[in-house]
C-alpha cells in the first residue's frame, strides 16, 4: 500500500493525518482540545476536524512539552496561559525550576540504569 502524497505546508490536516504525524491516537488529540482552549481546529459537518497550520504547530508543541520534556497537563496549561497561547515562544523557567527538572531527569536515568 502506498502512502498518499505529502500535503503542502499550509494545508489543513484531518485528525487522522495529524495523529499519524505525531504518532498519537486520535482520542488524545480530542482530549487535548478539552484541556487546551488554544487548540481549536475547525469543525465541519459531522464534527470533522480540520487543523490549520497554527493548530498543527501548537499540537506539536503540546506533544513535545508533555511527552518529551516531562511537563504535566496542568503545567502546559499554565505555560500557554502565561504566553497567551503563542505556539513557538520559549518557556520561561527560573534557574531553580530548571535545576529541579534536571535532577528529576537525572534520578530517572539513574534508576533506569540500575534496573539493567
Amino acid at each position: 500500500m502506498t502512502e498518499p502524497p505529502a500535503k503542502a505546508a499550509g494545508a489543513f490536516r484531518t485528525i487522522g493525518e495529524l495523529s499519524r504525524e505525531l504518532g498519537l491516537p486520535q482520542h488524545v488529540l480530542r482530549y487535548w482540545e478539552t484541556r487546551f482552549p488554544q487548540l481549536k481546529p475547525l469543525q465541519r459537518a459531522g464534527n470533522r476536524r480540520y487543523y490549520r497550520p497554527e493548530d498543527v504547530a501548537l499540537a506539536k508543541r503540546i506533544d513535545r512539552l508533555l511527552n518529551r520534556e516531562g511537563y504535566t497537563v496542568r503545567g502546559v496549561q499554565q505555560l500557554l496561559a502565561r504566553e497567551g497561547g503563542g505556539e513557538e515562544a520559549a518557556p520561561q523557567q527560573s534557574s531553580s525550576d530548571l535545576l529541579t527538572r534536571v535532577r528529576i531527569v537525572r534520578d530517572r536515568l539513574a534508576a533506569a540504569l540500575s534496573d539493567d
